[in-house]
């Protein structure tokens, strides 16, 4: 199994006149949804699709209430879910208020394990 790749061109931001570069950019291959995932972890073992599917659904209900609440989220060895902020720079520290956060974005820091798989991938380009 391979990642399929194409070629995509593009400008340098800091210079639009320049002659843009080419890059590999990922060729997606499809996409899973929590139903087929629940169907293949089901396969996989003693619970029915739709036990697994309830677990997956509760799952995403549980991470996005502790990601409220500010606290990370560690799920072994997929890795750990976390809210980032981007906010305006000021002088002092008294300045930077509640409406200094400009952006807030969900970081995902994968495990060892997924990190892992990065070095082992092969290419192909789509024809």
């Amino acid at each position: 199994m391979s990642i399929i790749y194409k070629t995509l061109a593009r400008k340098n931001p800091q210079d639009l006149t320049a002659t843009p570069k080419y890059y590999a950019a990922v060729t997606p291959n499809g996409s899973v949804d929590f139903e087929s995932l629940a169907e293949m972890i089901s396969e996989q073992c003693t619970v029915t699709d739709t036990d697994c599917l309830a677990v997956l659904n509760v799952l995403e209900k549980n991470i996005i209430r502790e990601l409220k609440e500010g606290r990370i989220v560690r799920l072994g060895k997929l890795g750990n879910f976390q809210v980032g902020l981007s906010s305006e720079g000021f002088v002092t520290e008294e300045e930077v208020t509640a409406e200094a956060v400009t952006k807030a974005r969900i970081l995902f820091r994968p495990a060892k394990k997924m990190r892992d798989l990065l070095a082992n991938l092969k290419y192909r380009k789509a024809s």
